[in-house]
């Protein structure tokens, strides 16, 4: 699994008008190649009167799906530019779709690619570029004793905290980030002067900072 990835928050869309023409970027995060068709299928059924549907889509830990479509605009004018603006921002696993209106100008080769450029760029921004990390999870079970003193120095070290359970004694679920656990588990090791029992459990996706 990778360590961290960028990616988009949710779907969202944003609309820019070039020379009377509209172009609604549309972007969405997707974990498969068929979510990536699927959503773009949607967004055909949704605009079906439109003038052009452009997309493209990256999705896999090695960007091994990968895929644009110019929908009847000149060869490399759309799908291509959609495509290079996911790749530029260092995306993975999110499919975007360019809608076009005509409004009438034709805005020539060079004008289309910056036209569904721009569209690309709106429909991401809108979408909310974001970072995920992955995190295993450290379980620490201590005797009550040992709890407040163990949280206090969690806390101040910023280390996310999962869930908490208490029974006869207290485990909490702590998530370092993956490639620091072995260390943080010699940390705690260390802290309860090994009268800790620690186990370790999945690694999970957090979004960087929240």
């Amino acid at each position: 699994m990778l360590k961290r990835y960028r990616t988009v928050r949710e779907a969202a869309n944003q609309e820019v008008v070039i020379k009377r023409s509209r172009f609604i970027g549309y972007a969405e995060p997707v974990s498969s190649e068929e979510e990536a068709v699927a959503f773009i299928e949607g967004i055909k059924r949704l605009h079906r009167t439109a003038t052009h549907n452009c997309s493209a889509y990256m999705v896999g830990e090695r960007d091994q799906f990968q895929k644009a479509s110019d929908d009847g605009e000149p060869s490399g004018t759309a799908g291509k530019p959609i495509l290079e603006v996911i790749k530029n921002k260092g995306l993975k696993n999110v499919a975007v779709v360019v809608t076009r209106y005509f409004g009438g100008i034709m805005l020539g080769a060079g004008g289309l690619v910056r036209a569904y450029t721009d569209g690309a760029v709106a429909g991401i921004e809108a979408a909310q570029e974001i970072e995920y990390v992955l995190h295993r999870e450290v379980f620490i079970e201590v005797d009550y004793t040992w709890y407040g003193k163990l949280e206090n120095e969690l806390h101040s070290r910023s280390t996310r905290i999962g869930q908490v359970d208490f029974t006869d004694k207290v485990t909490v679920c702590t998530l370092p980030e993956s490639d620091q656990a072995d260390a943080f588990i010699a940390w705690a090791i260390d802290f309860t002067q090994g009268k800790a029992i620690i186990t370790t459990g999945e690694d999970r996706y957090f979004i960087d900072g929240e």
